[in-house]
């Protein structure tokens, strides 16, 4: 025990054997690891008791990579349709006020405004992904 009362030494969960398995399988894969190495470490990992045992495993492994999630608005022509599609909207809502309509009338040209912005985020972000190399699947 330590000073503190928390355990030199905590127990692996599953979790944690999963978690390590998989960044070694991941490592096999990009070959940074021989498929023997992989083997070994995996038997290695689902026989650990200790997470300090683990951490053993993957110390020669660079630290994964965290996954960007893509920015919807990020291509600057989708960025400039948002502004245009804003600066619509607000001269749509001041001309309702001044013309004093009853209802809300700017609501649909601001709803397709809306949708325009999205098709083209969505068209942008689809491009993006699509790689010439990758081919067309037909099927």
């Amino acid at each position: 025990m330590d000073t503190n009362g928390i355990p030199s030494r905590l127990r692996a969960a599953d979790v944690d054997r999963e978690r390590v398995a998989t960044r070694i399988q991941a490592a096999g894969g990009e070959g940074r690891l021989t498929l023997e190495e992989v083997e070994d470490r995996l038997s290695a990992v689902y026989s650990a008791k200790y997470t300090d045992d683990l951490v053993a495993l993957t110390s020669d492994l660079p630290e994964p990579v965290p996954k960007r999630r893509p920015v919807a608005f990020g291509h600057p022509a989708v960025r400039i349709h948002l502004a245009i599609a804003v600066v619509l909207s607000v001269l749509l809502i001041v001309r309702w006020t001044a013309s004093g309509a009853p209802f809300f009338w700017p609501a649909m040209p601001m709803f397709w405004l809306a949708m325009s912005v999205l098709v083209h985020a969505r068209v942008r972000g689809a491009r993006r992904r699509f790689k010439p190399e990758d081919g067309v699947a037909v099927a």
